[in-house]
């Protein structure tokens, strides 16, 4: 980031191979859409370019780009319509993730739904935790927040989701 601050090109190229496809997997579990992920990714990395004159020098950039994914996804959940239509004209079923062997679609979709019934306090920290692989520290810093409150956040979000997700399963097998 450092040479990047100074002109470097190459070093924002770096910055993009690197974080791109987390962004994106990041954004998609959290908005829900892989065609708002796409934009705000893009949306992101177009913030970082623009503001790296405001990174402060001996931060780290993961916390900080994370940070601005985050507002963006915020912004575009304070502005979207009500639905987000597949090509076909209907409600999409599910987030599309990257392949990694064999996935169980019903269980996924169970997932992206309880996730979406917490509130952003508890959702964010669970993404960046569980999905994106980030520790507490990275996500307080990111969040703005202490560690001890992610963690609280955290810790209230698994609980709640883990009373909707066996809520579902006895749905299901009731």
């Amino acid at each position: 980031m450092t040479r990047f601050r100074q002109g470097d090109s190459r070093a924002f190229d770096a910055l993009f191979q690197r974080y791109a496809r987390p962004i994106h997997g990041y954004l998609a579990r959290l908005t829900g859409s892989p065609a708002a992920a796409e934009d705000l990714s893009q949306q992101t990395f177009l913030s970082l370019v623009r503001g790296r004159g405001r990174f402060q020098e001996g931060a780290r950039v993961k916390p900080w780009l994370y940070a601005i994914a985050t507002n963006a996804a915020r912004d575009w959940q304070r502005r979207k319509r009500p639905e987000d239509l597949t090509d076909e004209g209907e409600l999409p079923t599910s987030v599309p993730v990257e392949a990694q062997g064999p996935r169980d679609a019903g269980l996924e979709r169970a997932v992206q739904r309880a996730l979406e019934q917490l509130p952003e306090g508890q959702r964010i920290p669970i993404v960046l935790h569980r999905f994106e692989g980030m520790g507490f520290a990275e996500i307080a810093e990111s969040m703005g927040l202490t560690e001890s409150a992610v963690k609280v956040r955290a810790h209230r979000g698994y609980a709640r989701l883990r009373e909707l997700l066996a809520t579902l399963r006895e749905e299901t097998n009731g």
